[in-house]
């Protein structure tokens, strides 16, 4: 008998998430991410050296970009599946440079795999994977001793799963990233029932998303963002002025209430950027909302200049937009740096989202609001709730799956162990909770 669960990625750092799990001779991964910090500073490195872009696995594992799949390669021929939570690029993003490594079909929600096939499509990609899509709530096998679930859970994308391997030898839940939602503006709540049912089978080891472990509260729904959205955008008087939202792109629920926000505010509601079309097609493509029929698209970054000189009555409109990190190359960036866009004094600049604590990012922004105060622009900051649980949530999901082993994930060391505290606090042994490093495995 054998059950191993192997951190490939993403338990050393935040991000780069993968864990493969082994049942004897057979194999399963789990997300396969990117490292956005990682992989953007070599991306743009090589940008400012106008050097050919290598983006080949080797390259990429090199400057620790993706998860570095040559510590499992005596595995690789085990491996049955490639099994993915959901849509964000540090779960989904190295699929398109290490995927062609495995013999492997790839299986998402829909939502998930017309995000990839989007992505595939831009970047003129091939592999050799079948692309799998499953229903939230369903259950497939992928090979004579493996079975795959995929439940519903809340998060900051669609069609998020939490992944149930069933075994011959027990059950490996992976959460990571979720939170417990109870009012979700777009789909259902988490499958409590379910996560119930579970837990009275038995669950041989829980893998947990602990990146707010630390924090002493319950995360707050993403109803409690969508009325501190209505409290700026209509509760704050914009009338002359224009109004600028920028938030995740992959945030279809965010989106949708930015866009019923802006017809109550009589303004027509605009999506301008690459990664905002990419989101909101695949939210079209896998049935789960059409908000391009509801607001204009500008799609691509050399259209950006001509729309903006197109517009005559800025103070009619919503504008949506990419950059709420200030990454360079987005949209709110270049309307500030390129002036592609006349900003009047007192415009509003809405920030509907945090800045993910990276040193780029952190630099970015501070760059950005100080350029936007300079302007003496409106500012309106951490407009936001997150798509992660809290310590809370954490305590009530552990109750719920009344897991047999917890391995904390997606955090720094200082989480890590206050997720093992937690778990303490709640009656685990120290030996049933178990804080791992990439390629340090547990076996069962």
């Amino acid at each position: 008998m054998t059950l191993q669960i192997i951190p490939v990625g993403g338990y050393s750092e935040i991000g780069r998430n993968c864990t493969l799990v082994r049942v004897d001779d057979e194999a399963v991964l789990l997300d396969l991410g990117l490292h956005m910090d990682n992989y953007i500073a070599y991306t743009e490195d090589l940008e400012d050296l106008h050097s050919a872009k290598d983006l080949s696995a080797e390259a990429l594992i090199r400057v620790n970009a993706v998860p570095n799949i040559h510590k499992i390669q005596d595995l690789w021929p085990k491996i049955k599946a490639i099994c993915i939570t959901h849509a964000h690029l540090d779960h989904v993003g190295a699929v398109p440079f290490l995927s062609n490594k495995f013999r492997a079909d790839i299986h998402g929600t829909k939502y998930t795999i017309e995000v990839l096939k989007t992505t595939l499509g831009n970047e003129k990609i091939s592999l050799r994977n079948n692309l799998v899509d499953h229903p939230v709530n369903s259950k497939f096998k992928v090979s004579n001793k493996i079975s795959i679930e995929f439940i519903n859970i809340t998060h900051s994308v669609p069609q998020t799963v939490v992944i149930a391997v069933h075994t011959p030898y027990g059950i490996i839940v992976y959460a990571n990233d979720f939170k417990l939602d109870n009012a979700p503006v777009l789909g259902d709540k988490p499958n409590f029932q379910r996560f119930e049912e579970l837990g009275r089978k038995g669950v041989k080891a829980l893998i947990l998303d602990s990146l707010y472990a630390d924090t002493a509260m319950k995360t707050p729904s993403e109803s409690i963002a969508k009325e501190m959205l209505k409290d700026v955008l209509l509760g704050v008087n914009s009338k002359g002025k224009a109004v600028i939202v920028t938030t995740f792109s992959s945030h279809i629920a965010r989106l949708k209430s930015i866009e019923e926000l802006g017809r109550k505010l009589k303004r027509k509601t605009v999506f301008i950027g690459r990664s905002l079309s990419k989101y909101v097609d695949a939210a079209k493509d896998a049935g789960i909302i059409d908000l391009a029929s509801k607001a204009e698209m500008v799609r691509y970054g050399n259209k950006v200049s001509k729309y903006f000189k197109k517009v005559k009555h800025p103070e009619k409109y919503l504008f949506v937009v990419t950059g709420h990190q200030a990454e360079p190359g987005a949209v709110l960036s270049r309307m500030v740096y390129q002036h592609l866009y006349k900003f009047d004094e007192e415009d509003h600049v809405i920030f509907s989202c945090s800045v993910i604590p990276v040193e780029n990012n952190i630099r970015n922004r501070e760059k950005l609001d100080k350029e936007l105060k300079r302007m003496k622009i409106r500012l309106f900051t951490d407009v936001h709730v997150s798509g992660h649980a809290f310590r809370e949530d954490h305590r009530d999901f552990i109750r719920l799956l009344k897991p047999e082993h917890i391995i904390p994930t997606h955090a720094n060391v200082k989480k890590l162990e206050a997720m093992k505290e937690l778990c303490t606090e709640m009656g685990y042994r120290h030996d049933k909770v178990h804080i791992l490093h990439n390629g340090i495995q547990v076996n069962f």
